[in-house]
């Protein structure tokens, strides 16, 4: 994920001043030196890290810190609220029109993921705030990409307004909105051209097609890996156009994360959606202050709790509950739950979102292989109904047909077989320890864990 070596460079400076019961303004000064490097060394905008360094300094030398019983504590709580204010503030919602449809441009340069992100957006916009998008193809100049969204449009059972490569982005536009008004579609996205660099040509197309389609939203498509060549970017096209929003793509990539920290503050304009991934629901919205949280490592707990929402059925969590209780939990009822944790995306993303995540030593380095996962879904699918309800029948005959039919060893059933029961025990545990606290209004365990 983007961000991570900017994360290690602030957790290790942060760590440091944490625990004083005493901070002086040389320890500041000291620690706005390590600060100022690791933004500098994760591409941020020089500019925007001296002001970033002057506003935290002021601050963080000020009577309330200083003289405060926690002082490190303060000096943290300062660095994460300037850190959420250099990248918006708070989360800038898109926009809807007074008379549907909302129309959004979307625009770019060739390679940033447009088209794919387009995709994305519509289906974000349909299953998460049960909207009817109509995807449009108006870059006439790449037929692939006109190919791209009749593909996507295809996959996502989506419409999509197409007139070849032969009408006008103009025209397309004027008749694609008709025909939403028509269909009732409430969002039109349109899928502009792009180019390999910012020149005179698309410019003008593009402020054509916004002075016809007269758009609720102008999205700049930036890719987070070109890092201040995305903020040069995204001032060219703000200066011309005016954006009203940026969705950064590849932000789960290999990035250092300075194009999220500066545009903000260069163009004046918010970073509306970030991409994190391949796959069309790999895209989420933009939270300046939870964004902070994470690069501070102290967890993500609200978006953690909304991909729980959108992937987790809510029957099965209670009746999974019940079973817990009862200890009835089978290995079909396991591999039910790993199949929606896996819907929420890859694992030790998920877990970095747990707050205090980054004191568990190596967790940085962690990668869940997924094949894993798949070889123990492999073991439990090679089981019969009557195995996977009562696993304390196997015997060697059984696991020895179980291993064949699954690809696998003996002693990964036996290894499986053995943490499953260890799990189960310590369900039924944790559901007795919270059951018991309910009662005596003693312990009870902060979240529902089932």
């Amino acid at each position: 994920m983007a961000f991570e070596g900017l994360a290690d460079r602030l957790q290790n400076t942060l760590q440091r001043i944490r625990g004083k019961g005493k901070v002086n303004e040389a320890d500041v000064k000291e620690m706005m030196r390590e600060v100022r490097l690791a933004l500098l060394e994760a591409d941020v905008n020089f500019k925007v890290v001296k002001e970033f360094v002057k506003k935290v300094s002021e601050r963080a030398v000020g009577q309330e810190v200083l003289k405060s019983l926690t002082p490190g504590q303060q000096v943290i709580k300062v660095v994460k609220e300037e850190l959420t204010e250099l990248m918006g503030g708070e989360q800038s919602r898109i926009a809807v029109a007074n008379r549907p449809p909302t129309v959004i441009m979307m625009v770019g340069l060739q390679g940033a993921g447009k088209t794919t992100t387009t995709g994305k957006l519509a289906n974000l916009l349909r299953k998460k705030y049960n909207r009817k998008p109509l995807l449009v193809a108006a870059d006439i100049y790449r037929p692939a990409a006109i190919k791209q969204l009749e593909t996507l449009g295809k996959q996502l059972d989506m419409p999509v307004f197409s007139l070849g490569d032969q009408v006008s982005p103009v025209e397309i536009a004027r008749q694609a909105i008709a025909k939403a008004r028509e269909d009732h579609n409430d969002y039109v996205l349109i899928d502009t051209a792009g180019r390999l660099h910012v020149d005179e040509a698309l410019m003008d197309e593009l402020k054509d097609i916004k002075d016809l389609a007269k758009p609720d939203e102008i999205f700049l498509v930036v890719d987070a890996m070109t890092g201040q060549d995305a903020v040069n970017v995204a001032q060219s096209f703000n200066e011309q156009l005016g954006l009203t929003g940026v969705v950064l793509t590849k932000l789960d990539g290999d990035t250092r994360g300075g194009a999220a920290l500066s545009i903000r503050s260069v163009t004046n304009t918010p970073i509306k959606f970030v991409g994190l991934g391949e796959k069309m629901d790999a895209i989420e919205a933009f939270h300046p202050e939870r964004m902070a949280s994470r690069i501070l490592g102290m967890g993500d707990v609200m978006t953690l709790i909304e991909k729980a929402q959108a992937n987790v059925d809510e029957e099965k969590a209670k009746e999974l509950e019940q079973k817990m209780r009862t200890a009835s939990f089978t290995l079909d009822d396991f591999l039910d739950q790993l199949g929606q944790v896996r819907k929420m995306g890859p694992l030790e993303d998920i877990l970095k979102m747990l707050p205090g995540a980054n004191k568990i030593k190596g967790l940085n380095n962690v990668s869940i292989d997924e094949k894993q996962i798949a070889h123990v879904e492999a073991i439990i699918r090679s089981m019969t109904p009557k195995e996977k309800a009562n696993p304390e029948i196997m015997n060697s005959r059984r696991k020895q047909r179980i291993a064949k039919g699954s690809g696998r060893t003996v002693p990964e059933v036996n290894r499986l077989l053995k943490q499953f029961e260890d799990m189960k025990k310590m369900m039924k545990q944790m559901a007795g320890m919270q059951q018991k606290g309910k009662k005596k209004g003693g312990f009870k365990l902060p979240f529902n864990p089932f």
